[in-house]
């Protein structure tokens, strides 16, 4: 690790009386903080020799305007980022620098950050207006590491594509880390120099790592200039392996030499056909995870604090137990054989789901309220909604709302399924309108269904209400209902009654 900013390194010696320049940095020594553009990059080929060989490597460097103060907000949001600031976090041995560090990157006290292979630099304002020259420095992939790269990411095109499309997923680090690479750093690889002579990180050094962590959201190829290669120069090299091997061959110059005809101009993504052929050579999906026993417990949120108007604390936790439990069934039905197989089902409306929590969250009697208000259907209708689901979803939800005229192939299917319920001596006698058959003391009736199914419904209080669950057959459906109106109370009729009222009309 550096002592600190040594004089001459990086430009001309015009050293103050304590050896450095005022505060530790001369504008003049690092030129101006000009800016042409989002991520300026010089990392292009300026064309081969006059005798047709390949150019030599150019010379990578991008350069980042300033960015703004980043209050009220994370410094690293993607994967990759937060793995550089733990490598940092980790690094670093006096957590107080970072906190400082932290404060003077929110506050926008780093300036145009400079960044090349191996190193990282700028310019950081400290509280008191001083300016530090910061330089934090990362180890370069050598060359054997850079064509172990190189060949895993022409085998594996959906990496570069992630890559273009300012992405890098997990499993390209891990690759790269079965290759012998490792692309991301971790603790002691990331070596400060500030020109305040610090020997481990400072609040400027800091400050710059956790810019660089936002830059880093935005292109992963920062990391990998970082590393030792530029974007065009690293897309370029990848052409030239894919087209060796396209042709049968092997590469036959050095690795950093261009493909023919690419010099100049940058590569943007591979060939369609390199795509498409590494969809077989992906690696396997990894096993499904085992269900858990049972949904997880949702959070209290019985606390002291006051909650804010028009929230109610009881009706969150409501939900958050629902989730939790839908999630647990969604999950249990992913992992039972022949899941793919099935159709997606239809979303439920806002109507339907408020049905559908009332039936199954058991909802404190005020919710019901708010959940009836929901529903559109008013307290008593929401209590004939919740017996419906219960007996059969959305489904049956949509029996209980809608009346239908079956077309000409489907009303002769539902007459056959009637004629052959009962012997002839046996048959109710039912009145049909659209999908509905009614006996003729008007006090059960079948509904048919467009999934082609029956579904018993009993008049309770003058309205009809579902009285069993849907089934194939007619009889066994209208035999259920008057079963079911047998165990209420407040009916005063057994079983027996009710058949008779069903069959004396037959």
């Amino acid at each position: 690790m550096s002592n600190g900013y040594e004089p001459g390194a990086y430009g001309p010696d015009r050293d103050g009386p304590d050896g450095y320049g005022s505060d530790g940095y001369d504008p003049d020594e690092y030129g101006s903080d000009e800016y042409s553009g989002p991520g300026d990059d010089n990392d292009t080929y300026g064309g081969g020799g006059q005798d047709g060989t390949a150019p030599p490597p150019p010379s990578q460097e991008r350069t980042f305007a300033a960015l703004p103060p980043a209050s009220g907000r994370a410094f690293a949001e993607s994967w990759w980022g937060r793995a550089w600031l733990k490598a940092l976090e980790d690094t670093a041995l006096d957590g107080q620098q970072l906190k400082k560090g932290r404060r003077l990157a929110r506050e926008g006290g780093v300036g145009v950050v400079s960044v090349r292979p191996g190193r990282i630099t700028a310019v950081v304002q400290d509280r008191d207006t001083s300016a530090y020259r910061s330089d934090v420095l990362l180890q370069e992939l050598s060359e054997e590491e850079w064509d172990r790269f190189l060949d895993m990411a022409a085998d594996r095109a959906g990496h570069i594509a992630a890559l273009l499309d300012r992405e890098m997923p997990p499993h390209l680090v891990e690759d790269a880390s079965a290759a012998g690479v490792e692309l991301l750093p971790v603790i002691g690889d990331l070596d400060p120099e500030c020109t305040c002579e610090a020997w481990d990180h400072c609040p400027h050094t800091a400050a710059l790592c956790y810019q660089v962590a936002r830059l880093l959201d935005q292109d992963p190829f920062v990391l990998l200039l970082m590393r030792g290669r530029g974007e065009r120069r690293l897309l370029d090299e990848l052409q030239a392996r894919i087209t060796a091997r396209a042709a049968g061959d092997e590469p036959s110059g050095p690795a950093d030499a261009p493909a023919a005809g690419t010099a100049g101009r940058a590569v943007r993504g591979v060939p369609a056909a390199e795509a498409h052929a590494a969809g077989g050579i992906l690696p396997p999906l990894p096993p499904p995870p085992a269900l858990p026993a049972e949904a997880g417990v949702s959070p209290s949120l019985d606390t002291e604090t006051d909650p804010e108007p028009g929230v109610d604390p009881t009706a969150l936790e409501m939900l958050a137990t629902d989730s939790a439990a839908r999630a647990h069934r969604m999950l249990a039905d992913a992992l039972s054989p022949g899941h793919g197989l099935q159709p997606v089902p239809a979303a439920l409306t806002p109507e339907q789901d408020a049905v559908r929590l009332a039936a199954t969250a058991r909802p404190e009697p005020w919710i019901a309220t708010r959940l009836a208000t929901g529903s559109g259907r008013g307290p008593a209708g929401l209590r004939i909604a919740v017996h419906a689901w219960r007996y059969g979803g959305a489904a049956a939800l949509s029996v209980l709302d809608e009346q239908w005229t079956p077309d000409a192939a489907s009303l002769a299917h539902a007459r056959t399924q009637l004629a052959a319920a009962w012997d002839e001596d046996e048959a109710p006698r039912l009145r049909a309108e659209h999908n509905r058959w009614t006996s003729v003391d008007g006090a059960l009736q079948l509904r048919y269904g467009r999934d082609g199914r029956w579904y018993p419904y009993r008049k309770e209080n003058g309205r009809w209400t579902p009285a069993g669950p849907a089934d194939d057959d007619p009889a066994a459906a209208l035999a259920g209902a008057g079963q079911s109106e047998a165990g209420q109370g407040d009916t005063g009729q057994g079983d027996t009654g009710r058949s008779g009222a069903i069959r004396g009309e037959a």
